[in-house]
């Protein structure tokens, strides 16, 4: 038999990318004269789990002699769900997908789906590339502790699990030498980083161990950012740590104090306004992003004007926008709904509210230098996280170019090799 190249659809998260990639070299080693289909899905939003099932359906139809395997969060909240599709041949969990005898030994059942608040340990996984893309993804933390009302992600994650540092900075030390420019350190709930590992050390000793330990890593950047677990090292980094992108992405959810304990979440709206002021004043060329969910039952009208009018209170100009999603099982999902048509409109005015933030953001760029990590193309991305297009250049994928930016074009930076 010949080794067949595995197939990958990733639905969700920066760590679905990073375990898309540790299966498609699983996949790969493995022998196995049957096209492989892999798709890693997303349990945040019904419309993603929608979206998944229409993508299997769409596999099977093109690729009738396939083997569709169906993981990721939504299959493992919902294995059932998919069980019930005749197009789907094999359903793995969330800690099964990630262990190399799944494929290499593909077990007989159709469902192969553990019970995830029992693990308690992140696997060990080193990741030689990642296809199609010029910066890699690390995995530093698993699952989540908390409880927020509106989330079923912690029952598709278990509990919160910590990567050992040294572990995270032999991977990146194999990512840099392996060409890439930038790496993010990706997880469920990253700044919750350390807490079940000995000394409990935080996110931010992580941030700057690895800087001082991996001097040729050119850039570092980092996924979404509780904002209550921001640790004091974590905020020297931001100050005094250059190759730290300055992009910071923050889970906030809401601007309204009623509607954030609600959420069952750890911070108020004054808590995201401070922590945006003190990250600014260390560093006041940062872009703040944040997610924000639209609708949340209960939110009126004054509630939901909190949220809009935070956009401009903390400087946000990269907004993640999501119409609230009922997730059965969760708390939130009995509370009290917001009609569907108002739900709509909330969250097209926060989109909207985010795209003017972001458009003032792209104009004050203009005339400033900027160091563009290429994808493809002349095309790549900022530290600002804002998309660049470099005419007439020929640079490979994950090279990094200084650049003037000379203007905005649809939404995209137009940058002049210097």
């Amino acid at each position: 038999m010949t080794k067949s190249a595995p197939t990958v659809l990733t639905f969700g998260c920066r760590l679905n990318a990073y375990e898309s990639e540790v299966m498609r070299e699983h996949a790969r080693a493995s022998e196995s004269g049957v096209e492989t289909v892999i798709v890693n899905t997303c349990a945040v939003t019904a419309e993603a789990e929608r979206q998944a099932r229409q993508a299997i359906r769409k596999i099977r139809r093109e690729k009738p002699d396939a083997r569709i395997v169906v993981t990721g969060c939504a299959a493992q909240a919902h294995p059932e769900t998919f069980a019930a599709m005749p197009e789907i041949d094999q359903i793995l969990g969330n800690a099964e997908k990630m262990q190399p005898r799944i494929f290499s030994a593909p077990p007989a059942e159709k469902i192969v789906v553990g019970d995830i608040m029992q693990v308690r340990e992140v696997a060990s996984h080193l990741v030689s590339g990642f296809e199609g893309r010029a910066r890699a993804f690390v995995e530093v933390q698993q699952g989540c502790d908390h409880r927020c009302t509106f989330c079923i992600i912690p029952f598709g994650r278990g509990p919160n699990r910590s990567v050992p540092m040294g572990r995270v900075v032999g991977q990146i030390r194999e990512l840099v030498a392996a060409g890439y420019g930038e790496v993010v350190l990706t997880g469920v709930d990253v700044t919750a980083y350390g807490g079940d590992l000995p000394g409990q050390p935080s996110l931010g000793q992580l941030v700057r161990r690895l800087l001082a330990l991996v001097p040729e890593l050119p850039r570092l950047r980092l996924s979404s950012l509780d904002p209550v677990e921001v640790d004091k090292d974590l905020l020297t980094a931001i100050a005094e740590e250059e190759r730290l992108m300055p992009h910071i992405h923050l889970s906030v959810q809401a601007g309204d104090d009623t509607i954030l304990k609600r959420m069952k979440r750890r911070h108020l709206r004054g808590d995201v306004l401070e922590l945006a002021r003190h990250i600014r004043d260390l560093r006041p060329d940062v872009a703040l992003g944040a997610d924000i969910i639209a609708g949340f039952p209960t939110e009126d009208d004054a509630m939901f004007q909190h949220s809009l009018d935070l956009v401009d209170e903390a400087g946000l100009t990269h907004l993640h926008v999501f119409p609230f999603s009922a997730r059965p099982g969760t708390p939130a999902a009995r509370m009290p709904k917001v009609r569907g048509d108002v739900v709509k409109d909330r969250a097209a005015r926060l989109r909207a509210k985010g795209e003017a933030a972001l458009a003032e953001f792209l104009a004050s760029r203009v005339g400033r230098d900027a160091q563009v990590l290429i994808e493809r193309d002349g095309r790549g991305h900022c530290g600002h996280y804002l998309p660049v297009c470099v005419g007439g250049l020929e640079a490979e994928p994950g090279a990094i170019v200084q650049v003037r930016i000379v203007g905005v074009t649809d939404g995209v930076l137009v940058g002049r090799e210097q």
